[in-house]
């Protein structure tokens, strides 16, 4: 994750907000608000250890029951700007019972999609500062179901903010940042974590610094992450594979939401 010391950044979805805290250590003081989703009452029931209280003793301003997909959430941040604005490993929580399940009429992959579009869109309107960086960042996994969204593709799709590229998320590079699930007090497995960046701005000096995956290349299916395909046999093949058109069913949702969303 490339980081300036001298950004002021907002996180957002921090759940037990370890990674807050063990980001304010490399911010200079007062240059960092952190939020979770989460009324306090929850987040303490919730996580047996969390760092609301270390954050406080260190004057860094919490924002507890802070929905991403919500304007008027972010309007509570009362005009403050910042350089960045960060979503550690988000993935919508489950749902509470099989009738909310059977009522919702979007696939969960759309939904996820809905919830990183809803950040980007949000973050660039509420939170960013026009006169810095403007760089909202998604920390995510290459595996299922995140690595089914095709983050750098569809995700901005018809708006004016442009993927710049990614990097690797070293979790070392944070001293007592914990991964935890989304819903209970249980740490996530450790899988590698790839950080993507989208900016209104163009940073061809950031864009430099960061990388484009191989399965963005022309010889493989981008959408799948699938390839390098060595002939057409290869392809067509992949083309005509379960995965691919289990993707492209993810992929004409994801359009369908777009188009009446």
């Amino acid at each position: 994750m490339l980081i300036d010391a001298n950004w002021r950044v907002l996180t957002v979805g921090d759940g037990d907000l370890s990674f807050s805290l063990s980001l304010s250590k490399q911010l200079k003081p007062g240059h960092i608000c952190a939020s979770i989703y989460d009324d306090e009452a929850t987040l303490r029931a919730k996580y047996q250890h969390h760092a609301l209280d270390a954050l406080r003793q260190d004057s860094v301003p919490v924002l507890t029951g802070f929905d991403v997909t919500k304007p008027e959430s972010w309007q509570r941040l009362d005009g403050a700007l910042f350089d960045a604005v960060i979503f550690q490993f988000p993935l919508i929580p489950a749902f509470t019972s099989k009738q909310a399940f059977d009522d919702q009429k979007l696939s969960t992959n759309t939904l996820n999609r809905r919830l990183l579009r809803h950040f980007v869109d949000f973050s660039h309107r509420y939170a960013l500062n026009p006169a810095g960086p403007m760089l909202a960042l998604i920390t995510s996994k290459d595996v299922k179901p995140y690595c089914e969204w095709n983050l750098e593709d569809s995700l901005c799709r018809g708006t004016d903010y442009q993927y710049l590229g990614q990097s690797n998320f070293d979790i070392h590079a944070f001293p007592g940042y914990r991964i935890r699930n989304v819903d209970r007090d249980k740490h996530v497995k450790e899988t590698s974590g790839i950080t993507y960046y989208w900016s209104a701005k163009p940073h061809a000096d950031l864009s430099a610094s960061l990388y484009q995956p191989a399965y963005l290349n022309q010889d493989h299916c981008g959408m799948c992450r699938a390839g390098p395909f060595l002939n057409e046999y290869d392809k067509r093949a992949h083309l005509g594979s379960k995965k691919h058109a289990m993707m492209l069913r993810h992929e004409q949702d994801w359009l369908t939401y777009l188009n009446i969303g």
